[in-house]
């Protein structure tokens, strides 16, 4: 069976060395960022071992690193011009195997509309790839607008990929637990807090009535729906039009519509069923995560999917095939 993976991420330690030392800020990165650097820097050596021993038809890379959120908009195009040249020469050996997602200079939603149409264009890249707020800023920004536009445009989608919660989440939310002052990463971010804002970012997306401007758009989130699914009867009745929003349609028929949930780090089948209850099986997709994830993981989990064959092959690779034009 062919099976397609998407939210799956690179790293290429080169590209530090055009960034300006301020951008850091004196961060270091964490001992799980070290460990994971050589896999995330890796193309065709372990990670395609991997793909080859797992059974892996392609993946469709995104970059990992959020330093381009933290460059100015002198800086950023030019930086996320450059990696996403190098993420395309690094993958452009394999065309059947590998993909690839834009890495977009969102503090310039102009130049990032650009470089999303330089890169689907030039690069043959499937969308983008966005990690979580833009200095503080959710996407329902009106100056956010160009980069739906354009996308809509293409006909590509937009991934909304987890990111940090802004300095002031962290303080109030994420911190002195237990009496210990700093932040406790894991509530902040892979254990709760990425999940619960990026459901957030998405649900201000349809109030805002971002959904209902661009008819067309395509937004992918991960991790499951990011919770959603859950909330799916609650939200959907407290989001109707007409209730204080500038929705002009239903969660239920608005997600159904545009939204597409991949199944990254997530491999129980309980939350599959829930999610299938909701949005339905047309809107999910297979993802590992990798290298955060095995892709052994990942294929453990979709053998052990108790649905017809024709419907398991649509999560494993045919929803993604018809999205992306693979």
């Amino acid at each position: 069976m062919r099976i397609v993976t998407l939210e799956e991420h690179v790293s290429f330690p080169e590209m530090a060395n055009f960034l300006p030392g301020s951008v850091s800020g004196g961060r270091k990165p964490s001992s799980v960022a070290m460990q994971m650097m050589p896999k995330l820097a890796d193309i065709t050596g372990e990670r395609l071992n991997s793909m080859n021993e797992s059974g892996i038809s392609m993946q469709v890379l995104s970059v990992e690193n959020t330093d381009v959120n933290l460059l100015d908009s002198t800086l950023a195009p030019a930086f996320a011009s450059r990696y996403n040249d190098l993420l395309a020469e690094k993958i452009k050996g394999h065309p059947v195997r590998f993909a690839a997602f834009a890495h977009l200079p969102m503090t310039a939603p102009a130049a990032a509309a650009d470089e999303l149409e330089r890169t689907v264009q030039t690069h043959g890249f499937k969308g983008a790839l966005i990690r979580g707020l833009t200095n503080g800023e959710f996407l329902d920004a009106p100056k956010f607008a160009p980069i739906f536009e354009r996308a809509e445009e293409l006909g590509v989608p937009i991934y909304i990929h987890p990111g940090l919660p802004p300095k002031a989440v962290m303080d109030a939310y994420y911190s002195n637990v237990g009496g210990n002052t700093g932040p406790f990463d894991a509530i902040a971010c892979w254990g709760w807090g990425w999940h619960s804002e990026t459901a957030i970012h998405v649900l201000r997306l349809l109030v805002a009535g971002v959904f209902d401007t661009y008819p067309k758009l395509k937004i992918i989130i991960g991790h499951m729906g990011e919770m959603l699914p859950m909330m799916w009867e609650r939200s959907n009745r407290s989001f109707q039009p007409g209730t204080g929003g500038q929705n002009q349609r239903t969660l239920i028929d608005t997600f159904r519509a545009q939204l597409y949930i991949t199944t990254s780090g997530i491999f129980t089948q309980p939350p599959l069923r829930i999610t299938l209850d909701t949005i339905g099986i047309d809107n999910i997709m297979l993802s590992v995560d990798y290298p955060f994830s095995s892709n052994q993981m990942g294929l453990d989990f979709l053998h052990g999917i108790q649905l017809p064959a024709e419907q398991v092959e649509k999560i494993a690779h045919g929803n993604a095939d018809k999205l992306f034009g693979l």
